[in-house]
């Protein structure tokens, strides 16, 4: 359908010369999760999104590296060669692409003297929904595994596939995008299955395959996908046995290959240790001989990173980082695997044969399906899931500052490894949005009661959860979704507060100008709350030292639980950097508090621009169903800085019902019903700019009739 824009009304036109395209494509629509893993896995109980079985509904992208398993897929899932695939014919393409660059970012001075800032870093292998069938953009609902610690990660790995359905595996964009604003790398997945899990060595062959002229066809089409679709690069893992010292040699220069043309674009690779030289799986639990070729060989560096399998010992360890060493790599490019996909943090971990206590690091963390916070639980509503998943990042204490005395049981990132964050300009904006919600707001107000996922739009969320100093009680500090300013959840403070209570958020590297202003959007629940803003224009001293706040004035946040904003100028600190950012609250008569925080932003007013709106907005392709439709609509991205587009549908009666927001330039509404006698439905879209500042409307049509 073509764009309408702010063109004829077709309340007011004939809306019949505009016809909706009805159009259906054959897209996935059930199976199977991941089947295998690299030990034997136990499935995610994964709700299934909340997607038609067929029709425009978009979803992540998987393949066979070339030649399609025997039979018949299963409904819904669709078998493609990763050789067929082209940009150009991908219908998916606009719904898949991450379009948030990776954002360089810093280590802040350790909150902790344990927490290394240049030592053992941590990966992680996720799975966040099944091969088959994983919504491009969120969906509906609100259970959702919605990580938010990105600070204490390096790297994820879109884990899944099975031999079911498709074995090389392109991350969905929200993902991609939620970690890049995190400064953290996201790599797609090559899983070779195992032949109990219904592995076929001819998938090998497949993607090693090279051509008369030296050229290896699957890694050049490797590259062109991970450009396209704008993530970082390749995890590999050649679980299929029965292969030969000649295919492990073909595997070497495959990974050669795959990694010469994707360096320029600042692609990776990891290795998974299964594979050896001898061409047989035969997981070492280390580096060494019979598997360094795939890391280091005499020409050089071959993969950036090893996944050493779970097998490990704390002498294959030692022995691997000390190998590492010697091939003038870093022993910290080592992931030790650690599975913690059935206990959580119950897991049993020999932590002391990875980052001991007291003495340098012997390599880094892999963890295989931190998920567990989620999966494990019987209450998965957000504010449980979170609850968990603080604890397994943090610990006991839920203070990064205080990780508790020495002992066996759980060893928390946060307790080990520095925090990293990526706040390092003007304008900049938190809304303590998390990526999923009960229900969506908007200036406190409720605009859509359904609850959604959709990690792109979560906010860059302070690393350290929850560093709180007091003399008095210790208040709960949560991220809460039962009040929101703006999307789906809030900071919460909540109890006993008989001293004033300072809660550190971001750490930062923010220039102040003479026109910098502070500006917070927050409310009580309880009694009056005195708020004061922190701003450090100094580092600690050393790891694990007070920061040295400034505090300023940011006025009271009465008992009428509304929101109200309060505007902090920074002109006093003009010149200087903003290190970090916290809060002071005091309550007034030493009493119990429930105090939120819903925004905080901090920008240059003589830079103050509104966004610009999107062009073009037009519904590309529909499928009705009497009074309903699914859709799809593209637009032209907006020209300046987005963060991310929201869609709204106008009713009849005026109001604005918030649908869904996305930073790609294409969306899919599942459902839309004619609203009374209406003879079109009209949607307005919005450009969002860091600070919450929303854009005049595009808007265009769905005729009825």
């Amino acid at each position: 359908m073509p764009e309408t824009g702010d063109g004829p009304d077709p309340r007011t036109a004939d809306a019949r010369s505009r016809p909706c395209r009805r159009t259906v494509l054959a897209l996935a629509a059930a199976g199977a999760g991941a089947a295998a893993a690299l030990p034997a896995a136990t499935p995610a109980r994964a709700a299934a999104p909340a997607v038609p079985p067929v029709g425009l509904a978009p979803y992540a992208s998987y393949w066979f590296p070339g030649s399609l398993p025997h039979g018949t897929p299963a409904p819904g899932v669709v078998w493609r060669s990763l050789g067929d695939w082209t940009p150009e014919s991908d219908p998916d393409l606009a719904h898949n692409t991450a379009t948030v660059p990776l954002a360089p970012r810093f280590t802040p001075v350790p909150v902790t003297r344990e927490a290394r800032a240049d030592q053992a870093r941590i990966a992680a292998l996720v799975s966040f929904g099944p091969t088959s069938r994983n919504p491009s953009q969120g969906s509906a609902g609100a259970d959702h595994y919605a990580l938010t610690h990105w600070a204490y990660l390096d790297e994820l790995v879109f884990w899944g596939g099975s031999a079911a359905e498709g074995i090389v595996l392109a991350p969905n964009a929200p993902v991609v995008d939620a970690a890049h604003r995190n400064g953290v790398r996201v790599l797609g997945n090559v899983f070779l299955p195992p032949v109990a899990y219904g592995g076929d060595l001819q998938w090998t062959r497949d993607l090693v395959r090279q051509e008369a002229g030296g050229r290896f066809p699957v890694a050049e089409q490797l590259v062109r996908v991970a450009l396209a679709y704008g993530f970082d690069g390749w995890f590999v893992n050649a679980e299929t046995d029965g292969g030969d010292s000649a295919l492990a040699g073909r595997m070497r220069a495959f990974l050669r290959a795959l990694r010469a043309a994707g360096a320029p674009h600042g692609l990776r690779i990891t290795w998974y240790d299964a594979m050896n030289c001898t061409g047989r799986v035969g997981w070492q639990g280390a580096l060494n001989a019979l598997n360094q070729e795939f890391f280091e060989d005499r020409s050089g560096r071959v993969a950036d990173t090893v996944f050493v399998d779970f097998r490990w010992t704390a002498d294959t360890l030692a022995d691997s980082g000390a190998l590492a060493d010697r091939l003038g790599r870093s022993r910290h490019e080592l992931w030790a695997a650690v599975d913690v996909e059935a206990k959580g943090w119950d897991s049993e971990v020999r932590w002391d044969a990875i980052v001991p206590r007291g003495r340098d690091h012997v390599v880094s963390l892999g963890l295989y399906r931190p998920e567990w916070t989620r999966n494990h639980l019987e209450d998965r509503s957000p504010g449980a899931f979170h609850r968990a998943d603080d604890r397994f990042w943090t610990g006991a204490s839920l203070d990064p500052a205080r990780p508790g005395p020495p002992g066996p049981g759980w060893r928390a990132p946060a307790a080990f490894t520095a925090d990293r964050s990526t706040v390092t300009g003007l304008p900049f904006g938190c809304s303590f949005n998390t990526g999923h919600g009960l229900r969506w707001y908007e200036g406190g107000a409720v605009t859509s009661e359904e609850p959604w996922n959709h990690l792109a739009l979560q906010d860059r969320l302070p690393g350290r959860r929850w560093v709180v100093d007091t003399a008095g009680a210790r208040p709960a500090v949560t991220l809460d979704f039962e009040d929101a300013w703006r999307g789906g959840s809030s900071l919460l403070v909540a109890g006993a507060l008989t001293a004033p209570a300072t809660v550190g958020l971001h750490a930062t590297r923010l220039p102040l100008t003479g026109g910098a202003v502070a500006e917070l959007v927050h409310a009580s629940g309880a009694g009056p709350v005195d708020v004061e803003l922190g701003v450090a224009v100094r580092e600690p001293a050393a790891p694990g030292a007070p920061v040295p706040y400034t505090w300023l004035a940011a006025g009271t946040a009465g008992a009428d639980r509304g929101w109200r904003t309060s505007r902090v100028p920074l002109a006093p600190l003009a010149g200087r950097t903003a290190y970090a950012l916290a809060v002071r609250i005091t309550a007034r008569g030493k009493a119990a508090v429930s105090w939120r925080l819903g925004a905080l932003t901090v920008r240059d007013t003589t830079a103050r621009r509104p966004p610009a709106r999107p062009a073009h907005l037009g519904v590309e392709a529909c499928a009705r169903q009497g009074d309903g439709a699914e859709l799809r609509l593209r637009w032209t991205r907006a020209a300046g800085p987005v963060r991310h587009y929201e869609l709204y549908r106008r009713l009849p009666d005026g109001t604005r019902r918030f649908l869904a927001g996305t930073c790609a330039a294409a969306l899919h509404v599942p459902s839309v019903t004619r609203a009374g006698g209406e003879r079109a439905a009209l949607f307005e879209l919005r450009t969002v700019d860091e600070t919450y500042a929303v854009s005049a409307p595009a808007r265009t049509y769905l005729p009825w009739v």
